[in-house]
């Protein structure tokens, strides 16, 4: 596929699942417009050759030139290379997108929001975790059950910069024997915490399974923008509704995977 085709696929794939967040976006030369300031750049990625790759940036504040841009890549399976990307697309916002866009809306409908306290000067936002492959239901359950960030916010702590928004994607799966564990820090690895993350007790089965999750640490008293949309007025209700949690966002995820 031409470059160019495969960034018209990228770029489409982007305004579809933006939509599901209600959010319009728009194709715009390089880069898909969102609302205000917002955009999602597109990059080649280094060496993909049919691959399913993506390498997408999550700008919050176009033609800023120090403005945060939260990059990360994805990887989609299919028969095709378009199938392929349009499902990298899918996973980058399943766990990625959706987490950015809680800290513009900060609704509490597309992440959780914590304080670690082993990061005291640090906001956590994390969105869904992505749960694929066989079995899936037991890891699926351990990271509901758990927070990983807490686990190996001592190995975390060299790779970060104060004051600055900081993107964290964890990766870990495999099976028993032949697993894998890899935490990138504004997409780049970081060796001491991924083999903290490779340490923990997370389930490994007998047949290949995996799992992906993004968190944003916003530093305290730094980048909280105002909602890019309103809050929906409260609706009354005969008895308390609790806010989805954890459990319910990663088991979400895990149904929609298998379809």
């Amino acid at each position: 596929m031409r470059p160019q085709d495969r960034m018209a696929v990228i770029q489409r794939s982007v305004v579809r699942e933006m939509a599901q967040f209600g959010v319009e976006f728009t194709v715009d030369d390089e880069v898909v417009r969102g609302p205000g300031t917002t955009a999602v750049a597109v990059r080649e990625h280094p060496g993909d050759g049919g691959s399913g790759h993506v390498d997408l940036g999550f700008v919050l504040d176009l033609g800023r030139a120090d403005a945060p841009v939260v990059w990360d890549c994805a990887a989609g399976l299919g028969k095709t290379e378009e199938e392929k990307l349009d499902n990298a697309v899918k996973m980058w916002a399943t766990t990625t997108a959706s987490t950015v866009v809680e800290l513009l809306e900060h609704r509490g409908e597309h992440g959780d929001h914590y304080q670690p306290a082993e990061l005291a000067d640090w906001h956590a936002i994390q969105g869904p975790a992505a749960v694929f492959g066989f079995g899936n239901e037991r890891l699926a359950d351990w990271l509901a059950d758990h927070q990983p960030l807490t686990a190996i916010a001592e190995a975390l702590r060299p790779e970060l910069t104060a004051g600055r928004l900081t993107g964290v994607k964890l990766f870990l799966g495999g099976r028993s024997g032949d697993d894998i564990a890899e935490v990138r820090v504004n997409g780049e690895v970081s060796e001491a915490a991924s083999a903290a993350l490779h340490a923990l007790d997370w389930p490994r089965g007998e047949r290949f399974c995996w799992a992906r999750l993004f968190i944003l640490l916003v530093p305290e008293g730094g980048l909280h923008p105002e909602p890019a949309r309103p809050a929906p007025a409260p609706v009354p209700v005969a008895l308390p509704v609790a806010r989805p949690g954890l459990l319910a966002r990663v088991r979400h995820v895990l149904r929609s995977a298998r379809r």
